[in-house]
């Protein structure tokens, strides 16, 4: 399982990657945190995140069957 900075860092790669957004942290500032972003682009930053939980559940399940062996 990833740590808690592990996947905000995640997020943030997937935020720059898909949606443009630099960071995903508060910057108290509404034209900041205040994003306009295209359906496309949430589609592809959805289709990113699933993505890594696909893969991400297949490295828990083969760390566990190679435990039961």
């Amino acid at each position: 399982m990833k740590s808690s900075q592990e996947i905000d860092q995640l997020f943030n790669r997937i935020a720059n990657e898909h949606l443009y957004i630099e960071t995903l942290e508060t910057q108290h500032r509404d034209r900041l945190d205040f994003h306009e972003v295209a359906v496309w682009g949430i589609k592809c930053a959805l289709a990113a995140a699933y993505a890594e939980g696909i893969a991400a559940g297949k490295k828990v399940k083969a760390t566990r069957s190679k435990q039961c062996n």
